[in-house]
């Protein structure tokens, strides 16, 4: 077992946990919010900083939040009205945001800073559950436009040795997205295959194998079913690439709105 801070690959959803669900089944989210709120405990140690590459932020570089205290970005659309008002004042980082910059500068990949930009959705819905006291820091990391990944377990491994200094790097995003289905109320029978071939890739014992695997996830049964663009599956890549030679295992599985969705961990 690793003595280095674990990384994940979690699943976010909208504010469907803060609002009644109308949409299906009204316990819909309840199971996918009961794990975000164990996942702090699962993890052990309280890390001293957190590193979110979430779905939701794409750049032509790789960019990193470095405000002291980082405002919310409502990026969603169609909900209640007080899941606008949602809170997660949880500090930013400007020293951790320069040494992830600096790693990325090692392995070769230029960065930006950026002290405007907030925290999107797929940092403060699943943080809000998972460390409810808003009380560490967090710095946001975008997705690099073009979405390539092995570019993206590259950066992951840059970033890699965050990890021994108790930093927790989490990628959020969701194993399926095809919403188009969703809307369209078509049970997304495909799921199941993708999710299938993504947790034997994940949890490949050799780290080599897994990235070989997932650097080619187009190729895989019902990966485009699964994932139309892949801006929800990339951010598992830079948790991948992070976790370095640990091996992946699965930490949560379940069926939302008719679709297998699953969350990995290395490490830990």
């Amino acid at each position: 077992m690793s003595a280095r801070t674990p990384t994940l690959y979690i699943p976010h959803g909208g504010p469907c946990f803060f609002m009644d669900w109308t949409m299906g089944p009204p316990d819909t989210w309840d199971r996918m919010g009961a794990w975000l709120e164990q996942v702090g405990l699962t993890i052990g140690r309280k890390p001293d900083a957190i590193v979110v590459i979430s779905a939701h932020w794409e750049a032509d570089l790789f960019t990193v939040t470095a405000a002291a205290n980082p405002p919310l970005l409502y990026d969603y659309y169609g909900f209640p009205e007080h899941t606008y008002r949602l809170r997660y004042d949880a500090p930013g980082s400007p020293g951790l945001a320069q040494k992830v910059r600096e790693l990325l500068g090692e392995a070769g990949m230029p960065s930006r800073a950026d002290r405007e930009r907030g925290l999107d959705h797929g940092v403060f819905v699943p943080f809000k559950l998972i460390y409810p006291d808003a009380d560490i820091p967090i710095v946001q990391l975008s997705l690099k436009i073009g979405l390539n990944p092995a570019l993206h377990i590259a950066a992951g491994r840059a970033i890699a040795p965050l990890r021994d200094e108790n930093v927790l790097i989490v990628g959020s995003g969701m194993s399926y997205h095809n919403m188009a289905a969703f809307m369209r109320g078509e049970p997304p029978s495909q799921s199941g295959i993708f999710d299938a071939w993504l947790t034997r890739a994940v949890t490949d014992p050799d780290a080599r194998a897994r990235s070989e695997q997932l650097t080619h996830w187009a190729d895989a049964p019902s990966a485009r079913d699964a994932h139309p663009r892949e801006e929800h599956l990339i951010p598992l890549m830079v948790a991948a690439g992070a976790g370095g030679s640990d091996i992946g295992r699965r930490a949560y599985a379940d069926h939302v709105m008719g679709a297998t969705v699953s969350a990995y961990q290395f490490g830990g």
